[in-house]
C-alpha cells in the first residue's frame, strides 16, 4: 500500500485543527470555499489528495486568514486579482473590530458567505448594490459615510468599463454623485 506525500497530511492536518481551534463545522466551512460536505470530510481525512485548485486554495487561505503561499500545494493564481484599497479597507475593519474571518463571514446569511470569501481574496468587487454594502457596514460598525466613498469609486468603476467617458461627462457624474451622497449620508 502506497503512502500519502508528508505535504499532504500537513496540510490536511493544518486546516482540520483550524476548524477544531475556531469550532468551525466543516458544513459550514465547504459552504465558505465553494465545496461539497463530502470533499472537506474527504480533504480533511486525506481521502483524496489536497487541493491544488487555485481558487480552492485561494478560499481556503482567505477564511483560515493565511496567505495561500503558506500551502505547499497552490501556485500563483492566473486568475485577475481585485486587491485594492477597498479590500485592505474590509480587511482592516474586521481586524479594528475584532473578529476573526471566519466569524466577520458568520455574521450573514449561508447563502452570502461565499461571495464574501471572493470579496476578500479579491477575485469579485465589492457589490454596487447599497443595500448589500451596508449589510457588510453594519456588521463592521462602520457608518453610511465610512462606506460612501468605497460605493462611489466602485460605481464609477461600473460607468467606465461599460462605456462611459468620465472625463466628457464629469459634471453630470459629480451632480449624479453629490446627490446620491447627500441622499445616503442623511439616512
Amino acid at each position: 500500500m502506497k503512502s500519502k506525500p508528508i505535504i499532504e497530511t500537513m496540510t490536511s492536518e493544518k486546516v482540520g485543527k483550524f476548524l477544531e481551534k475556531n469550532q468551525l463545522h466543516k458544513k459550514d466551512f465547504a459552504e465558505m470555499i465553494g465545496v461539497t460536505l463530502s470533499y472537506v470530510y474527504n480533504l480533511i481525512d486525506n481521502t483524496i489528495p489536497f487541493s491544488t485548485r487555485t481558487t480552492t486554495l485561494e478560499r481556503i487561505a482567505t477564511v483560515m486568514d493565511v496567505s495561500p503561499e503558506e500551502f505547499d500545494e497552490y501556485k500563483i493564481s492566473q486568475e485577475p486579482v481585485l486587491i485594492d484599497e477597498t479590500i485592505d479597507f474590509l480587511k482592516d475593519s474586521i481586524k479594528q473590530k475584532g473578529l476573526s474571518v471566519v466569524n466577520f463571514l458568520k455574521s450573514f446569511p449561508r447563502k452570502k458567505r461565499l461571495e464574501l470569501v471572493d470579496i476578500l481574496r479579491g477575485a469579485t468587487p465589492i457589490p454596487i448594490d447599497f443595500k448589500e454594502l451596508s449589510m457588510i457596514a453594519q456588521v463592521l460598525d462602520l457608518s453610511n459615510a465610512d462606506i460612501y466613498p468605497l460605493w462611489e469609486k466602485r460605481m464609477r468603476q461600473v460607468l467606465e468599463i461599460n462605456g462611459m467617458n468620465a472625463s466628457s461627462n464629469d459634471i453630470l457624474l459629480n451632480k449624479m454623485f453629490d446627490c446620491a451622497k447627500k441622499h445616503i449620508i442623511s439616512e
